[in-house]
């Protein structure tokens, strides 16, 4: 990993032990940081939850199969991850059924492990366009980097913080509401008590993790209504 390029989030959805432990050894925690699901219900919960660069999928798990995984992961999560399909399954049948889920590359086994290392590179090169530094008042985040500044203060987000913080800065100087969250984070779960608590969990923890990196927790509460983020200058301009 360079200083200046932080390392490749990657999900590896692979019920074969063996393989799912030669891939962690090959890729290491250099260049890439790891998480591994050995099934499709453990892969959503994680994508619905945290967010990567890169999803290596394997067709056949047990449960839920690749396919659905796949499917549900750009219909009900919406998510838009680059996926590389990992099968024995080489008819042409299964490769476009593989890419009419929404697969971005495939990969027939056996491979060699620089293969599928060089397919993650380009995939993350194609789909990862540089993004416009955002600007709230005097806040800056980089959604390469994931990184917020204020005041010469810097600190890096991580899965759903970064997303939350990313669609808060966007929508800056207006409020977003529950639903609008909820549907955003987590694929158009219907509002409840499960997701309002869950939300309002992950605004606590983030406004704690900004407060103690930047000394400001930065979001405001819309009783009723929602959440918005409040520059140091918006607190300025109301204060007597």
């Amino acid at each position: 990993m360079t200083a200046d390029r932080p390392p490749l989030r990657l999900l590896i959805v692979e019920d074969q032990v063996d393989l799912a432990e030669n891939l962690f050894e090959f890729l290491g925690e250099d260049r890439y940081c790891l998480d591994f699901a050995a099934d499709g219900l453990t892969a959503l919960h994680l994508l619905a939850t945290q967010s990567y660069d890169v999803i290596v999928l394997d067709l056949m798990l047990p449960g839920v199969n690749g396919f659905d995984v796949c499917r549900r992961i750009r219909e009900d999560l919406r998510c838009q991850t680059p996926i590389i399909l990992m099968t024995s399954l080489s008819a042409l049948n299964d490769k476009e059924k593989g890419f009419d889920c929404g697969a971005d590359d495939y990969l027939g086994k056996p491979f060699e492990l620089r293969e599928l290392q060089l397919r993650i590179e380009a995939l993350h090169r194609r789909h990862s366009p540089l993004k416009p530094v955002l600007q709230a008042g005097e806040i800056r985040f980089d959604p390469g980097t994931l990184e917020v500044e204020l005041h010469g203060l810097k600190t890096t987000l991580s899965g759903t913080s970064s997303r939350l913080f990313e669609l808060l800065m966007r929508a800056y100087p207006n409020f977003l509401g529950h639903t609008a969250l909820t549907d955003a984070l987590w694929g158009g779960a219907r509002y409840g008590d499960a997701e309002g608590n869950n939300l309002r969990t992950q605004i606590y923890t983030l406004r704690k993790s900004l407060q103690g990196s930047l000394g400001n927790g930065l979001i405001k509460t819309i009783h009723g209504r929602g959440y918005r983020l409040e520059s140091p200058e918006d607190t300025d301009r109301t204060t007597p």
